[in-house]
């Protein structure tokens, strides 16, 4: 189905402004769960830091396959990181040792084309490789691929998608747009003490500009892209187990009390 092109002065249009700025200082405002990585543990030459938040340099080749279906695959780069909304530049990283996640993937979007109306899906499939390396790598584009040059690379941890939703808006020149998506991504943490707390869900969001996107006669190829990766449901320890099963008892007393006291 194709969505409507809106008017930037139209009702709906600002109505949709005002959701994406309520939504994005929500969540500025709301603290994210912090970690702390240890390369070293990886063989990596690296020390520990803790963030909440990895920022993401994005380089990846979008194919449109034919009845509102596309693929994708490239490279997510981690480029640094921040803790409480300040930039954190992790002792090392992209010197002396770097991080990056291997993807490939596919989904679903609407009718249209994007350069002419905002179009909106989602991902059906994602699975991934979080890589570290000692080095340092680029990231280059070659015969309709992206490639990389690190060498020596230990696998961090790997997984697969939990859901994802996809768009892109038109920039208004009639040529170029905007594309977006955001995702949850199960985590398999392949080496221990890589991240502590152990989070079982990875939250990513990415937004690119058209000077980092490039159309192609199949789809469309991203740059160095924009986005970031932070996380969520750690892995409860016993003593959470405990406090939850008393939480929940508690609950389930004050529900029973309510119940019989409006029925007396």
């Amino acid at each position: 189905m194709t969505l409507p092109l809106l008017s930037r002065k139209s009702p709906a249009f600002q109505h949709t402004l005002l959701a994406l700025a309520l939504a994005a200082a929500s969540a500025s405002a709301s603290a994210l769960p912090s970690f702390t990585w240890d390369p070293s543990t990886a063989g990596l030459n690296g020390s520990a830091f803790t963030a909440d938040n990895l920022l993401i340099s994005n380089y990846s080749t979008i194919n449109f396959t034919g009845g509102n279906t596309f693929t994708e695959e490239g490279y997510l780069a981690i480029s640094a990181a921040q803790l409480g909304g300040t930039s954190v530049l992790p002792a090392g990283l992209n010197s002396e040792y770097g991080l990056y996640i291997k993807f490939s993937g596919a989904g679903t979007i609407s009718s249209g084309n994007p350069a002419d109306v905002i179009t909106s899906g989602e991902l059906t499939s994602l699975n991934y490789t979080l890589y570290g390396f000692n080095g340092t790598s680029t990231y280059n584009y070659v015969g309709g691929t992206w490639t990389e040059t690190a060498s020596g690379e230990v696998a961090l941890a790997s997984g697969s998608l939990s859901w994802g939703n996809v768009a892109t808006i038109p920039s208004g020149d009639g040529s170029t747009f905007n594309p977006s998506a955001n995702a949850g991504l199960n985590i398999n943490w392949l080496v221990d003490g890589f991240s502590s707390p152990t989070y079982l869900l990875g939250l990513t969001s990415f937004s690119n500009t058209t000077s980092q996107v490039t159309v192609t006669d199949t789809g469309f190829v991203i740059s160095q892209g924009g986005g970031s990766i932070n996380f969520a449901s750690p892995v409860p320890e016993p003593a959470s187990y405990a406090m939850l099963i008393s939480g929940l008892a508690a609950v389930g007393f004050v529900a029973r009390r309510r119940n019989r006291n409006s029925e007396k």
